[in-house]
């Protein structure tokens, strides 16, 4: 029955038919994953998506949560014996948790209170007399209380009008009045601690020092940015309505007339209101502000993410990577089409040192050696000297090797983000992979691995590390985690993973697999040599056909006996298709390599109870490239040879650059001067857009417009308009 009822409230809380909703919490509660119901199960899903799938799961922890929530609430109110039918009906019906809580907070085991301490002395019906407001005189009334602790008439009063404040407080009317008025009108402010004021650290947080606007207009990036001066104990932050106006409102739910009762309830309304009341729905707001605000952060981090690890990869060549550095050097590795590392060594083409010559001869001995097809180069410091050093070498502008009379072969140069090489560099998987090398040869790895393939070494590292987010180090770092992985789930099973090459992090994100099973994997391919099938997977320690059935249409085989072992066709289909070119007198193969026997299938003809038309589209695109990457391909770039610092930047130039992070405001671009510059939203396009990903993404090349200059701050303000 509950599943019924939160398949319900899902269904209308997301728009979305509620059979669908009820079928997919049925398949995340077999265990099944999102991607997998995405892929495998749309006929049962009605075709929802990963991120409607998502959405619907969130939300039902969230149902889960609120329902445990109102276990404690009825247990807690029923042994202070003060629970009725009504209350517990309306608890029951109750699946918003603000309301939950204010329906609460009366019963709700609280510190002593003034207003407990009033009840303690016997003045609720003092209380309650004056809330009438029909005594004439309530000094005279208020009199009857006079005795033990309370010593006189007007200590009757005040204990009374404390009770009131509270009673005020606790209303549920009150407490969604001045939700209303937070909601429409309430204003953020910024003030500077005035001991901070002329701090070092303060100067960042200057933009706050005395800000103020409407809560509802306040962006996620602001106000992460305030909540992060206030943590630092440099700004002083407060969410207030106008509250002449509230006060106004709430009396007019409490006060009765300008009488004396009536201006003793007065004057505990406006007490209940700035001591109690507005506090608590300020927390409240605060409270909500900031998770609206950290969910913001964390979907345009997860977006660039996705956008990251689905970058476009250069596949299976022999790259030198080279992490680039001025006194110590640049850090050269050599790796084999599969990332193997075959050689690595230290140049010094670069000041201080200044080894041009000798670093020329050993990149063009590399080269030759090792027959490398491409170099990645890192982005950090002297990155831009580097990569001109080594376009002088291929361009044979050295003639040092006179012994070669063969043409140096001419690899294509690309520049990578180094964002998180130093993290992996000095991680366990790092270590376990290179036990006998130092950080700086592990680093320069990843940098020439990034090249080859993006998904399969970000995944290595902290995303929270690799340098795309918006403060992600200020949000609820749960929800960060749950996102993040998430997304690297969602990118590694859209692309598909090669089980004969995948390492076991890479392994781990598979639908289905997670830590053990991808290690016995490893494992197993280690003693038992590469997989020839899918079905071999069943020989994995512990892998059962629950995990099985997760994972399979997710691992590729190149070169399996059966093409379908290196598609996403799922091995629950085989028989469909096998069926289908037995149809066709022909093989499987035949099938997916004869473009006009695909053509004359009619999918119809292969409906059953369990298998529907979305499931034999799908079907019949994977025949026609099967196992096909979705990445886009990968593009090589050149920075303006002419501009290389940011004193050689001149407004009004046009120049090449690549986005390397995106945000609610903007994006930000590398244009080969060593300081990325902002695009912001508002110099995007001649239009009005909802947010910068409308109109970029991340690493695009782009061709962008210099504005503004502003060397004293080191800010580079770009434009797209006009370019």
């Amino acid at each position: 029955m509950e599943k019924n009822i939160f398949a319900h409230i899902i269904a209308t809380a997301l728009s979305l038919q509620e059979r669908a909703v009820a079928n997919t919490l049925a398949l995340l509660e077999e265990g099944c994953t999102i991607p997998f119901i995405s892929r495998y199960r749309k006929e049962r899903t009605g075709g929802l998506d990963e991120v409607q799938i998502a959405a619907i799961s969130d939300r039902f922890d969230r149902l889960q949560e609120i329902q445990k929530r109102k276990e404690t609430v009825v247990k807690t109110i029923t042994d202070l014996g003060k629970m009725t039918p009504e209350l517990e009906k309306r608890i029951d019906a109750c699946w918003d948790a603000t309301e939950l809580e204010d329906i609460y907070l009366p019963y709700k085991p609280k510190r002593r209170t003034r207003a407990q301490v009033a009840r303690e002395q016997g003045l609720e019906p003092l209380a309650q007399l004056l809330m009438l407001q029909r005594e004439r005189d309530p000094e005279r009334a208020a009199e009857r209380f006079v005795k033990g602790e309370v010593k006189d008439a007007a200590s009757a009063i005040k204990g009374a009008q404390d009770i009131i404040a509270e009673t005020v407080s606790e209303d549920e009317r009150s407490r969604q009045q001045l939700r209303n008025a937070f909601s429409r009108q309430a204003f953020i402010t910024s003030k500077v601690v005035k001991a901070k004021a002329d701090s070092d650290e303060a100067a960042k947080y200057s933009d706050y020092f005395d800000w103020e606007e409407p809560l509802k207009r306040c962006s996620s990036h602001r106000l992460l940015a305030m909540r992060r001066g206030e943590s630092e104990g440099i700004l002083r932050i407060s969410i207030t309505p106008d509250d002449e106006e509230a006060v106004s409102r709430l009396k007019r739910h409490y006060v009765y007339g300008n009488t004396p009762c009536g201006r003793l309830v007065e004057e505990a309304v406006e007490d209940g209101y700035k001591r109690l009341l507005k506090p608590s729905i300020e927390t409240e707001f605060a409270a909500l502000s900031k998770e609206k605000a950290d969910e913001e952060a964390i979907r345009v981090f997860a977006e660039n993410l996705r956008q990251l690890l689905l970058g476009a990869p250069l596949g299976q060549k022999r790259v030198m990577g080279i992490d680039p550095g001025f006194r110590t050097g640049c850090k050269v590795v050599c790796l084999d089409a599969q990332g193997n590392l075959l050689h690595h060594e230290a140049i010094f083409p670069h000041p201080p040192v200044n080894k041009r010559t000798e670093a020329a001869m050993a990149v063009q001995k590399m080269i030759r050696k090792f027959q490398i097809e491409a170099i990645s180069i890192g982005n950090g410091t002297a990155s831009r000297e580097t990569n001109d050093f080594v376009k002088d070498v291929l361009a044979g502008r050295y003639n040092i090797d006179t012994k070669k009379t063969e043409e140096l072969p001419k690899p294509q140069v690309f520049t990578v983000s180094e964002d998180g090489a130093s993290v992996y560099s000095a991680s366990k998987i790092a270590r376990d992979e290179f036990p006998d090398k130092d950080v700086t040869v592990r680093g320069a790895v990843s940098i020439g691995r990034r090249l080859m393939d993006p998904l399969a070494e970000l995944v290595k590292i902290d995303p929270k590390s690799i340098g795309v987010g918006q403060y992600q180090h200020d949000v609820d770092q749960t929800k960060l985690k749950h996102a993040l992985d998430q997304t690297v789930e969602s990118c590694v099973n859209a692309v598909g993973v090669n089980l004969n090459t995948a390492s076991q992090h890479l392994l781990m994100y598979v639908s289905g697999l997670g830590p053990t099973l991808a290690k016995n994997i490893v494992d197993y391919r280690r003693e038992n040599g590469a997989f020839t099938s899918r079905a071999q997977l069943k020989k994995v320690p512990r892998l059962g056909p629950s995990a099985f059935q997760q994972c399979a249409g997710f691992l590729r085989i190149p070169g399996a006996k059966n093409p379908l072992d290196n598609s996403a066709v799922h091995p629950e289909s085989y028989p469909i298709v096998e069926q289908m070119a037995k149809d066709h007198g022909c093989t499987v193969g035949e099938l997916i390599s004869n473009k006009e026997k695909r053509e004359a299938i009619d999918i119809k003809k292969y409906v059953t109870a369990e298998v529907g038309i979305p499931t034999l589209t799908d079907i019949m695109q994977e025949l026609e490239k099967p196992g096909r990457d979705p990445r886009e391909q990968l593009e090589e770039f050149e920075f303006d040879k002419h501009v290389s610092t940011v004193d050689d930047l001149v407004e009004g130039m046009i120049l090449p650059g690549i986005v390397t992070n995106i945000t609610n405001f903007g994006a930000f671009v590398d244009i080969g001067v060593h300081q990325d510059g902002l695009i912001h939203i508002s110099q995007m396009a001649n239009r009005r857009i909802a947010h910068p990903t409308d109109v970029v993404k991340l690493h695009q090349h782009l061709r962008v417009r210099v504005i503004e200059v502003d060397r004293r701050r080191n800010r580079i303000s770009l434009s797209l308009k006009g370019v």
